[in-house]
């Protein structure tokens, strides 16, 4: 079992900047993937960025160079750095684990973020 709790979301100016942070708990284990989410009103939720237990990224085409992800492994968090905000990053992002060897996913309640003048 494994619980994720998200936090750092708020009400932001387009321009400004915003950062996520999400705890793990439980029994994690490696290989695993960490990955932030979002989902805006009536659209289909969306991968915004993702980093392996061995320090692979990738990004979504809309944030790459605004956004970074980064983890700390010793206290079992991910970070997303977001930067240069604009009111289409408006959604509630959620935190995701993913066991690679049990192919097993885990999801956090999720953060509103309002880029919002």
């Amino acid at each position: 079992q494994v619980q994720l709790v998200e936090s750092g979301g708020g009400l932001v100016q387009p321009g400004g900047s915003l950062t996520l942070s999400c705890a793990a708990s439980g029994n994690i284990f490696r290989p695993n993937r960490m990955a932030w989410y979002r989902q805006a009103p009536g659209k289909q939720r969306e991968l915004v960025a993702q980093m392996t237990s061995g320090g692979a990224t990738t990004y979504a085409d809309s944030v790459k160079g605004r956004f970074a992800i980064s983890r700390d492994n010793a206290k079992n968090m991910v970070f997303l750095q977001m930067n240069s905000l604009k009111p289409e990053d408006t959604a509630v992002y959620y935190c995701n684990l993913q066991n690679i060897l049990a192919s097993a996913n885990y999801w956090g309640q999720g953060t509103q973020v309002t880029v919002s003048s």
